[in-house]
């Protein structure tokens, strides 16, 4: 038997590679001389990095400065191919993270991009010709605007002074200088992972869905919704491209500045991922896919990746078992989406925290008792 264990990370626990482990532990009580192929997946946010580093690709670390100013340390990736150009891969959330932060009003507002930017431009020093974007996890609600910065372009108010960084102060840009910006934006493939289809601003834009999260409360978010629309107008005026589409609002609106000034391109985060990666050849090979993550509720329904690795599963009549956190969603969901036999960690820990702390254990037993009586 072939068992391909692919899951996302256990948010809080366990990475997606961890995760990985302890199921192939579980699977392997049960079923000792199958082949088991250990796949770390991610959809474009947080986890992305790790799958590509999991599949080959070649991480780098640089310092950037963080998304309130602080110097951290940013991981990174990159794969050279055979025709001489090199993929690169960059989560926002390494550079401008919200773990970076501590999520205030205030920080809200001062949050940038800025690192980000800096890892760009490290990747395209690296001789990157494809640059991939995950973008989750992001602490900033900027449109964008520091990472061009860190690229070499100036927003300027009405006296011509440069503005600050900061979602916060978008609504004093009148211009922008694009003299510095890197010219080389213009021919990097750039793939941005979006599992999202938020616009840039308005009642369902960057600021009001996902402002609070980052520490915005109503009076900021309404500032920070004000910058963007003003950072979209000046976007337009400059590149005559209108960024305020599906999916521009997500990582505070950081597509919406490449959407601008480069060739940019807003693709579905699993299956971007799994492309890079090489997951349709893991695949093709198994005959039992086990995944799951550290929540199955229903924003895994929207596309997720362990959902949108049983929806690839069950179109090839490969069965598909889900072992999670927990389980918010019916058995009838499930069923749907190719998944043969589901069960969740805290069924069998005496309590939420102790699950967490000794969640490798607890998943590597329930996935052998969930083979057993599948």
């Amino acid at each position: 038997m072939r068992i391909l264990i692919a899951p996302d990370k256990f948010k809080g626990s366990l990475t997606a590679a961890e995760a990985a482990a302890a199921m192939a532990e579980g699977a392997l009580r049960v079923y000792p001389e199958a082949d088991v192929v250990q796949f770390p997946v991610a959809d474009g946010g947080e986890g992305t990095l790790e799958a590509a580093v999991a599949a080959g690709y070649e991480e780098r670390l640089n310092a950037v400065v963080g998304p309130i100013l602080a110097p951290i340390g940013a991981a990174w990736a990159i794969r050279k191919d055979a025709f001489g150009g090199a993929t690169a891969v960059i989560e926002t959330a390494q550079a401008s993270g919200l773990a970076h932060m501590e999520p205030t009003p205030a920080n809200a507002l001062r949050a940038h991009s800025y690192g980000c930017g800096q890892l760009i431009a490290a990747a395209l020093d690296a001789g990157a010709t494809e640059i991939v974007l995950g973008v989750g996890g992001s602490a900033m609600t900027d449109g964008g605007s520091g990472a061009l910065r860190a690229l070499g372009l100036k927003p300027v108010d009405a006296a011509g002074n440069v503005v600050p960084l900061g979602g916060g102060s978008l609504g004093e840009v009148a211009a922008v200088d694009l003299s510095g910006l890197d010219p080389r934006l213009t021919a990097v493939n750039l793939r941005i992972a979006v599992d999202v289809q938020n616009p840039l601003y308005g009642p369902e834009g960057a600021a009001h869905v996902f402002g609070a999260q980052k520490g915005a409360d109503a009076d900021a978010a309404e500032r920070l919704d004000a910058g963007l629309r003003n950072w979209a107008s000046v976007l337009r005026e400059a590149s005559g491209r209108d960024v305020n589409v599906p999916g521009a609002g997500a990582a505070g609106g950081f597509p919406a500045s490449f959407l601008a000034f480069s060739n940019a391109s807003l693709e579905g985060g699993f299956e971007l991922v799994a492309g890079l990666t090489g997951l349709a050849d893991k695949l093709g090979k198994a005959d039992l896919v086990i995944t799951g993550e550290g929540s199955l509720d229903s924003q895994s329904l929207t596309g997720k990746a362990p959902i949108a690795l049983a929806d690839a599963a069950r179109a090839q009549g490969i069965p598909v078992i889900m072992v999670a956190g927990r389980i918010l969603v019916s058995p009838e969901d499930l069923e749907r989406h190719g998944v043969v036999a589901a069960a969740q960690l805290l069924d069998v820990a005496p309590s939420a925290a102790e699950s967490v702390a000794n969640a490798g254990k607890y998943l590597a037993w329930t996935t052998s008792q969930v083979l057993e009586g599948a």
